[in-house]
C-alpha cells in the first residue's frame, strides 16, 4: 500500500511541512487533494483555515466565523465536502494525493476517508497530515499499513516523487 503519513508536533506545523512538500512537487507530479493554511486574527480567538484545492488552485474557507469569543470546533462541513467532492473528482488524473489532515471528522470516518479509500483501491498514491491526537485512530483506519515517514522535507518529497512517478508509469 503506498499510504505515508507525517505526525508534527507543534499546532500547524503539518500544514507548513505539507506546503513545503507541496511546493517542492510543482510541476513534476499531477497532485490532487489539499493544504491548509491557518491565519491568526487579532479580533478572534480562533483562526481563519482556508484550503488549497491542489487539482485546480481554487482556495476555499473552511472555518466558520462564530464571533470573537467561539470555543470549540469553526470548522464548516458543507465546505469540507465540497472540498472532498471537487478532490474525489480530480482522483483520476493525478499521480499523488495529498489530504492535508486526518482530523476528527475524518476519524469518525467522514471528510477525506473514502476518497483515501478510493485512492488506495485504484492504486494511487496518498500522503497524509495526522496530528497526535488523530493518530491512534489513523492506525485503525489504516490498519497498521501506512509508512510513518520522517520530518525531513528532503525524504519526503523523495518518497512522493518515488511513489508518484510509479503510478504514473
Amino acid at each position: 500500500m503506498l499510504l505515508g503519513y507525517i505526525s508534527l508536533p507543534g499546532r500547524g506545523a503539518n500544514d507548513l511541512f505539507l506546503s513545503g512538500v507541496v511546493a517542492r512537487l510543482d510541476g513534476r507530479l499531477r497532485l490532487c487533494g489539499t493544504v491548509q493554511t491557518n491565519t491568526a486574527r487579532a479580533d478572534r480567538r480562533k483562526c481563519d483555515m482556508d484550503l488549497r484545492l491542489l487539482s485546480s488552485g481554487q482556495v476555499v474557507r473552511i472555518s466558520e466565523d462564530r464571533g470573537a469569543m467561539a470555543r470549540g470546533c469553526t470548522l464548516d462541513t458543507s465546505v469540507l465536502a465540497q472540498a472532498v467532492a471537487a478532490t474525489e473528482d480530480a482522483l483520476s488524473g493525478a499521480d499523488l494525493l495529498i489530504v492535508n489532515k486526518f482530523g476528527k471528522t475524518e476519524a469518525e470516518g467522514r471528510g477525506f476517508t473514502p476518497v483515501i479509500g478510493e485512492a488506495l483501491c485504484i492504486g494511487l498514491p496518498v500522503l497524509v497530515g495526522v496530528n497526535g491526537l488523530n493518530l491512534p485512530a489513523f492506525k485503525r483506519f489504516t490498519d497498521g499499513l501506512a509508512t510513518a515517514l520522517p520530518a525531513d522535507m528532503l525524504q519526503v518529497t523523495d518518497w512522493c516523487l518515488r511513489t508518484g512517478l510509479r503510478h504514473a508509469a
